[in-house]
Formats: structure tokens, C-alpha cells, sequence
């Protein structure tokens, strides 16, 4: 996979019927392929040369037959000036899969290898184009879900975050540089030096990303929000009414719901998964409804919120509280329903520290009160800069608290008067693990890791 001596080729765009789709080719070989089964113009004549950055119009045809496969306009890119710093051609077909999965098998014949997923952004990694940090932003920008989520991707493919991650373990270098020379020249005259200012403003660098990480992954992968409840309180409805469409079968019959169905929501900016459950009940009365309510108390397990939906038009039953009891100290809310119908219910004293919200799925009435909050409950009413530099890689998180921890700890030794070296030793730690973050430090299985996520093409 990290080869970049032979030409790769795939499909770069999702395989299905479409006006366009194209196949991507990328190596020292791709204007050679392209040679082989393009002939250019109405007349079909054999290209000689091709002028970069340019459309040309032409056939696909099979050398063997001299059958035209398509109709296209192929790009000739010239290294270094693309996306992987190497030469490119994108052959541009119309999107259908036969047509593309011909031109594909045409090119692998005359010499390209099948790409492995990422294998074109990995090429761009290798070659210097990008750090690791913009190569993950490309797969961010691929499945953002919002605008606010494809403002911090397309941040983080700018380099926003990676120069800031570069400066603090510049910063950090720099120290280390001092501390190796005074062990290792001690007999030499090494400037004195109060490393401890710069300790601390490190700490405080790191304390400043770190916490912005919460908010961050939640624009970058979504909360995930489980609607629960007894049968027939409106679970389903309260789905449909947040997605402005009939998504899930409604009807007065209790239990309607068997499964666990997912939509996601596009709140204010937040990625929200919702997730409507079966009804929670004790007494299921066959296999199907229990093997519902097992999915239900699942997807309440898992999820990062919890709307408890209970019917304002009756009073709490023994079943709202049992389900109450299943939310331990997960966040959530308390979604009173049937708001338009007589108030029966008294919650007094139920779930004291939820906030609630009365709502009518049915009219709409509360709707805009509770989507503002549950963004409320997720930022605790923080709002998204535009110019905001947010961490969003639950693995940046990762790296970044590691870094911190051995800053302290290396404040902590050098503060007690223990030798240089041994600070030494937690700073280089810190700073490798910064590098983790850009790829300056790294493990093949950390790439390959990385790399599997995205799709072949990209």
C-alpha cells in the first residue's frame, strides 16, 4: 500500500447512475494508460501530447476491438502541481456503473493497480502535499452532515489546526534542544535558562485545544439522541415532528414500534442521530416486542442524550418510572407530550435535575423550545465561531491529553529540582505525541488504521 512507484486507478465518485462519474488515475504511468485508450476529438485521432489543466474531448475505446466504450473529457494533471503530487489523469464518463467499471477494467489492463481505500489522499500524505491531520479533514469534509460540522473540516484541511499543534511543539523543541545540550555539554559554558515560563504557557497552549475537543467531535460525528418511552406516548410522532416528515409509522395502537430507526437531524448546526425505540415495557407480550425492548434499552445505553418521552394527558405510571430508573446520570430531557390535549400528569418531583419541555408532537406547540434545549444541553449554550479552532478527532483528543499529562508531569519534575535529563524524558513524550496528531511521528498500523476509513477513490 505504500508503494509509490506503480499507477493506481479507481472510481472517485459514488457508483450508481449520475449524470458524471469519473475515474482517477495517479502515477508515473497515467499519461502512458491514457495513450493506450484515448482518442481525442470526433475523428478519434491518437493524442501525442496534452495540454495540462485542460478538458479534452475524445473516446474511451478498447484497443483490442477498437470498440468506443464512452464519450469523455479527460484531464491531464502534471506532477507536482495535484492532489498527490504526482502525474493525474481523471477520466470523466458518464455516471453510469457499466461504463465506469469498463473504463476501470481499461485502465487496470494497460498497467494501473486497483487503489486501496484512501490510497489517494495516503499519496498525497506521503508526498508532502498534506500532514496527517488534513488527510483525516478530507474524510471529514466527505460525511460532514451540517454546514457548522463542514466549517471545522474544511478548517482543519486549511492547516488551522496543525499550524497551531507545529507552533506549541516548536515551542517544546526548543526546550528539549536546551535541556539535551546542558547534559550533554554540562563541562561547557550552556547559558543559563528558566525553562518554567515556557512549561507553563505549553500547559496553557495544550489546556486551550483540549478544551475545545467536546464540542468539536460533536460537530464532527453527531449526538446521539435516544427517543424513550412506554408504548404510545408519542415517541414516533415526536420523531416525525423534529424531521418535519412521516419517517416512522404512527397509529393509536400501542406498539407500533418494533425496532430501533435512525434519522439524522440537522439542529441548529449539530449533527443530532435520533434515534426512536420500541416501547420500554416489563411485560412484552411476544418475541418480536421483547427482542424490541432489548434493542430500546440498547440504544438508551448507547447514546450520548436521552429524550424521555411521557403522556402529559395521563398520570406517570409505574412503567415512565422504571424507564426514569434506566437514564442513571446519562444527560437528557424530559419531554412532557400531548400538551394540546387536558394536563393530568404531575411530575413534580420526577427527575428533579431534567429539564423539561411540554410539547405537542401532534400541533408542533414546544417544538422550537425543546430543539433549543437540547442544543442547550449539548454546548450549555455555547455557540460555534465562525473563526473557531476546534479539535474533532476524538484520536487528536487522544494524543493531545497524552502531551498535556507529561507537560505536567515534566512541570512537576523540573519544579522538585530533579535533573534535566528526566525532564527530558516527558517532554520528548509529549512532543512525539503531538506528532501523532500531523504525522510526524507515527506506526504503519496508525496509517493503515486511518487510511481503511475511507472509501476506495478518494
Amino acid at each position: 500500500m505504500y508503494s509509490l512507484d506503480d499507477t493506481i486507478a479507481a472510481i472517485s465518485t459514488p457508483v450508481g447512475e449520475g449524470g458524471i462519474g469519473i475515474v482517477r488515475l495517479s502515477g508515473p504511468d497515467a499519461l502512458a494508460i491514457l495513450r493506450n485508450i484515448f482518442l481525442r476529438g470526433r475523428k478519434r485521432s491518437a493524442i501525442r501530447n496534452l495540454q495540462p489543466y485542460r478538458l479534452t474531448y475524445g473516446h474511451i475505446v478498447d484497443p483490442d476491438t477498437a470498440q468506443p466504450l464512452d464519450e469523455v473529457l479527460v484531464a491531464y494533471m502534471p506532477a507536482p502541481w495535484t492532489y498527490t503530487r504526482q502525474d493525474v489523469v481523471e477520466i470523466n464518463c458518464h455516471g453510469g456503473i457499466v461504463p465506469l467499471r469498463k473504463v476501470l477494467e481499461l485502465c487496470l489492463r494497460y498497467g494501473a493497480r486497483l487503489a486501496s481505500p484512501g490510497e489517494f489522499t495516503l499519496r498525497a500524505f506521503l508526498n508532502g502535499r498534506i500532514d496527517l491531520a488534513q488527510a483525516e479533514a478530507v474524510l471529514d469534509i466527505v460525511r460532514a452532515k451540517t454546514a457548522a460540522s463542514l466549517r471545522v473540516a474544511v478548517g482543519q484541511l486549511d492547516g488551522r489546526l496543525s499550524n497551531a499543534i507545529r507552533q506549541v511543539r516548536a515551542q517544546m523543541v526548543d526546550v528539549l534542544s536546551w535541556l539535551e545540550a546542558s547534559v550533554d555539554f554540562a563541562e561547557d559554558e550552556i547559558p543559563s535558562r528558566d525553562i518554567t515560563p515556557d512549561l507553563e504557557e505549553v500547559q496553557e497552549r495544550l489546556e486551550r485545544l483540549l478544551a475545545t475537543a467536546d464540542q468539536g467531535i460533536v460537530y464532527r460525528q453527531g449526538v446521539r439522541t435516544a427517543i424513550v418511552g412506554r408504548p404510545n406516548v408519542g415517541k414516533s410522532s415526536l420523531l416525525n415532528a423534529l424531521l418535519r416528515t412521516s419517517r416512522a409509522i404512527v397509529t393509536s395502537i400501542p406498539g407500533t414500534t418494533r425496532d430501533t430507526l435512525e434519522e439524522t437531524l440537522n439542529l441548529q448546526g449539530v449533527p443530532l442521530v435520533l434515534v426512536d425505540t420500541a416501547g420500554i415495557t416489563a411485560d412484552a407480550e411476544d418475541v418480536v416486542e421483547r427482542l424490541g425492548v432489548e434493542r430500546s434499552r440498547a440504544a438508551l445505553a448507547q447514546a450520548d442524550l436521552a429524550l424521555l418521552v411521557v403522556d402529559g394527558s395521563e398520570p406517570l405510571t409505574s412503567a415512565d418510572r422504571d424507564i426514569a430508573a434506566l437514564l442513571e446520570d446519562k444527560p437528557g430531557l424530559l419531554v412532557i407530550n400531548k400538551c394540546d390535549l387536558p394536563v393530568v400528569i404531575d411530575v413534580d418531583g420526577f427527575l428533579p435535575n431534567l429539564p423539561r419541555v411540554r410539547i405537542s408532537a401532534l400541533t408542533g406547540e414546544g417544538l422550537d423550545t425543546l430543539e433549543s434545549a437540547i442544543v442547550e444541553s449539548v454546548f450549555s449554550g455555547q455557540v460555534l465561531a465562525s473563526d473557531a479552532l476546534l479539535v474533532s478527532n476524538p484520536r487528536h483528543k487522544d494524543a493531545l491529553q497524552r502531551a498535556y499529562d507529561h507537560v505536567l508531569a515534566a512541570r512537576q519534575t523540573h519544579a522538585h529540582g530533579l535533573p534535566a535529563d528526566f525532564v527530558a524524558i516527558d517532554l520528548t513524550a509529549a512532543i512525539n505525541a503531538l506528532g501523532e496528531i500531523t504525522g510526524e511521528t507515527l506506526h504503519e498500523d496508525l496509517l493503515e488504521t486511518i487510511f481503511s476509513n475511507f472509501c476506495i477513490g478518494k
